[in-house]
Parts: structure tokens; C-alpha cells; sequence
């Protein structure tokens, strides 16, 4: 489950038809360089962001103005001043943010951090940061945002009122997905080659504890409740159940290769993961722990679920579509279209 964000704001001069929508889809198309945004009333695509730069990571807050934005395209030394061009990063260099890929020379340069403001639809601000950036996440009270660099490693720490880096944290090897708890006292890392999750004090960005959690962690969600850390091993082909108190994995479910997106429900009781491997969106009863599938192809990538319109959106890595299925009996009644690149990591304002 992820919060919806909260916005209230006018888009008339630039996107008209966004002024009507009550919630709204941000979606990061990578190489495509721009966010589609989708009516979730509507399930279409009613403006696009552009000024983007092979955008994957994407997060928000409710007491944030931006949509914060990371890059997957390296620039050069004088990155803070925007005067060179970033150099485009492929999707085989993409694979190498990944465990099973290998590390290119470029994740070791610098790269952008893109805000973008709803209100106006466009990029306002860029900080540069010292590696490609994977994966955002923006704390609960949005005070700061942080760059998730898989190939060089470790975070970067972004103040959103001075709109600088003030901290970079080293973690685990090859850091993937970044998630905050409930009020923001501590920053979940996961880190595909090391097995584990960086719990990071937030009050004094240190490290507090590795947690072990299996082969290839990547993509997490957080329990409703806040006591349950769940995520995708990628080398195991599972979804495990972290216990946050405890430190250590309660349970762990079978969900098939390549398992990638994951994503829980507002009342606790399913967790969604893809198999990117096996071409299925696995649902797991976390109640009585039954689990449902349905095949999804191509490559079912990552996962949104918004209880406010009852759907589960769930995009695909190899075309450019999210697929629209019904949560309950996991029918799909359809696809969005989002006309170029691949959706990433999807953020819903509630406007």
C-alpha cells in the first residue's frame, strides 16, 4: 500500500482536461524522458511532463509541492550547472542497476534529481547528485527527498526547502528501492548484492542495522500497520515477510522469477507481486497466506494499487501499456496506453 498524495492545485493553462480529474497517475516513461499523466477516473492519458531524463524513480509526498524525479542519465563534471547534455543510458545499461546485470562505468557519474510541480506541469528545479539515480522516496513530512544510486552506491540525502544534498549514506551493495516507515523516523534500503535492508536512522542518517533477507532484494511495500516490511528477492523468486521489530523474516512466499513490483493493500489483507519471469501477477492472502494468479504478459512490471477507485494498475517492462484489473477476482478489464517507453514507478495525487 502507498499513501495516496494530496494536492490541491490548477492546471488549466497548461493540461485542461487535468483540471477535472480527481486522482491522477504520475508516470515515469524512462527513455521516453517524460511523465504521462492518467485520469484514473477516465483510466486515460490527459497530459504529459516533459524536460525529463530517462526517468525511472518517481516519489511524492502530501506535505511536499514536488513530484521529485531521479535520472538514469549521466552528465558531466559541472553537473550543477546544467551546461552539458546528459548522455542517454540504454535499457541493457538499465539491467545493470539490477543484480543480475553488470555494472556500467556511467552509474559512477553524476546525474539529476528533477522536481517537478504539479501546479505548473514542468521542471523547476534539478540538484545534481554524485551517481545514477534508480529509485526516490520522499519522507512523510516532506522535508526530503533521497536518490537511491545502485551502481555507485549508497543515497543521497536531499533537503527539499534548500534544494541540496546535505547527506550521502553508504549502505548495502547495490542499492535498489527506498521506503520510509509511517512517520519517517526510519529509511528502508534494500541491496541486491548484499541480501539485506539498511534500516537508516533518519534523525542522524546512520545506518542501525543490516537486515538479512535472501537473494536479490529489490522492490519493497509496507504493511498498513507499519510492522511488516515485505519484499521481492529477486534470486529466490519470492516475496518475504520482514517482522521490524524482530529484524528477522517471518515468512516467505513463492511468487516465480524475476519477481519485480509489490504492492499491499490499504486493509493488509492481500500483498500483489509480478513475475517478470513468468509472465503472472501473483495475489497472496495474507490472512490465511492462499495465493491467486493470473498470467500477465508480456513482463508484468510494477504495481499500484488504489483503493479510492477499487484497482490495481500494473504495468508491463516490455510494452507501453498498464494493465487495469479488478483486484478481487483479479479480472483485467483493459489497458492504458501510455504510448511510448516503459512506466516505472508510479505515484497517484489525489487532486
Amino acid at each position: 500500500m502507498k499513501r495516496t498524495v494530496n494536492y490541491l492545485s490548477v492546471l488549466a493553462l497548461l493540461f485542461p482536461a487535468v483540471t477535472n480529474a480527481a486522482l491522477q497517475m504520475y508516470v515515469p516513461t524512462g527513455e521516453a524522458n517524460d511523465l504521462a499523466i492518467i485520469d484514473l477516473k477516465t483510466d486515460k492519458v490527459i497530459g504529459r511532463v516533459t524536460e525529463l531524463e530517462n526517468a525511472h524513480g518517481l516519489a511524492a509526498s502530501p506535505n511536499s509541492d514536488y513530484l521529485v524525479a531521479g535520472s538514469m542519465q549521466p552528465v558531466g563534471a559541472d553537473a550543477a550547472t546544467g551546461a552539458v547534455k546528459p548522455a542517454a543510458v540504454s535499457e541493457a545499461e538499465h539491467a545493470g542497476h539490477h543484480a543480475a546485470g553488470s555494472q556500467e562505468s556511467s552509474a559512477n557519474t553524476p546525474s539529476y534529481v528533477s522536481m517537478v510541480h504539479p501546479e505548473h506541469g514542468r521542471v523547476l528545479r534539478r540538484v545534481a547528485v554524485r551517481g545514477l539515480t534508480h529509485h526516490m522516496a520522499v519522507s512523510p513530512d516532506g522535508k526530503y527527498a533521497i536518490a537511491v544510486h545502485s551502481g555507485v552506491g549508497g543515497i543521497s540525502v536531499i533537503d527539499l526547502a534548500s534544494m541540496s544534498v546535505v547527506k550521502e549514506v553508504q549502505t548495502g551493495d547495490s542499492p535498489n528501492y527506498a521506503l520510509f516507515n509511517r512517520d519517517g523516523s526510519n529509511l528502508y534500503v534494500s541491496n541486491a548484492l548484499s541480501g539485506t535492508v539498511s534500516e537508516i536512522d533518519t534523525r542522524v542518517w546512520n545506518v542501525k542495522r543490516e537486515l538479512a533477507v535472501g537473494k536479490e532484494p529489490e522492490h519493497m511495500a509496507l504493511a498498513p500497520d507499519g510492522k511488516t516490511l515485505f519484499v521481492a528477492n529477486v534470486g529466490d523468486g519470492q516475496a518475504v515477510a520482514l517482522d521490524l521489530s524482530r529484524g528477522e523474516v517471518e515468512k516467505r512466499y513463492a511468487v516465480g522469477r524475476e519477481p519485480h513490483g509489490l504492492d499491499v493493500s490499504n486493509d493488509g489483507r492481500w500483498l500483489f507481486a509480478t513475475s517478470k519471469g513468468e509472465g503472472k501477477l501473483v495475489r497472496i492472502d495474507l490472512l490465511g497466506d492462499e495465493q491467486k494468479s493470473i498470467d500477465l504478459q508480456p513482463a508484468p512490471y510494477h504495481v499500484e494499487y488504489v483503493d479510492a477507485v477499487g484497482k490495481l494498475y500494473v504495468s508491463s517492462r516490455k510494452e507501453p501499456k498498464i494493465w487495469i484489473i479488478e483486484p478481487k477476482s483479479l479480472t483485467v478489464h483493459g489497458s492504458i496506453a501510455i504510448g511510448k517507453g516503459v512506466a516505472h514507478q508510479m505515484v497517484v495525487l489525489d487532486r
